[in-house]
Order: structure tokens, then sequence, then C-alpha cells
């Protein structure tokens, strides 16, 4: 795919005119790998930093009582909020401590404290 995607842009690139000037001719032949970058920006870069903002935000959002699944695919109840920890209920009597990156998904918010504990 790769290669069916980049051979037009190459293509768009002008052949050299041996009447222009160097730096006119380094530009025409520099302008498509430009573009490749400024299209790989738009197409890959910018969407990874936005999921990864969501992403941050989710975890800092985290509060008791959400219902979550984890990276993992562990599907619980946040029953404390730590600094860098939750603690997840995943069966009656069953509580798990996990790293809040772990956590993937919210599924269901839950009625909650909404400040997270400092302990």
């Amino acid at each position: 795919m790769t290669a069916n995607f980049i051979a037009p842009i190459l293509a768009m690139g002008q052949p050299p005119n041996p009447n222009q000037p160097a730096w006119a001719q380094a530009m025409s032949t520099m302008m498509p790998i430009v573009l490749i970058f400024v299209v790989f920006y738009f197409m890959l870069i910018r969407p990874e930093q936005k999921r990864r903002k969501e992403t941050q935000k989710l975890i800092e959002s985290l509060r008791s009582g959400d219902k979550i699944i984890t990276s993992g695919g562990i599907l619980g109840t946040v029953t404390n909020v730590k600094e860098k920890t939750v603690i997840v209920r995943i069966a009656d009597n069953a509580k798990i401590e996990m790293l809040r990156s772990a956590v993937q998904t919210v599924t269901q918010r839950g009625e909650g404290d909404s400040t997270p504990s400092k302990n």
C-alpha cells in the first residue's frame, strides 16, 4: 500500500530543468519528500497525539464506581483511586490493585467521589 501511495507523490516532482538555478532544482527535488512528511504528520502522528491526550484525560478522570475494562481484558469496578494506582473489584470479595495506565476504557461512570485519594 505504501508504494502505491508514494509513487504518485514522487511523480509530481518536476524533472530538472538545466536553465533553472541550482536552488530551484533542489527545491523541486525536495518538494515531494516534504509533502510526504506533511501527509504522514496529519495521517499518523497527529491522530496518535490526539488519542494519547484522550487516554490521559480518561485516566485522570477515574473515580470510584466507574466500570472499566483494562488493557488485559479484565472487567471490574473501581473502588478506590490512588495517585498512580486504582483498586478494582473484579468479583465478590476479589479486588486487585493496578496501575492507572492499565485502564483502557470506562464503560459506565459511577456516582463515587471525583477526587483521588493521596494514599
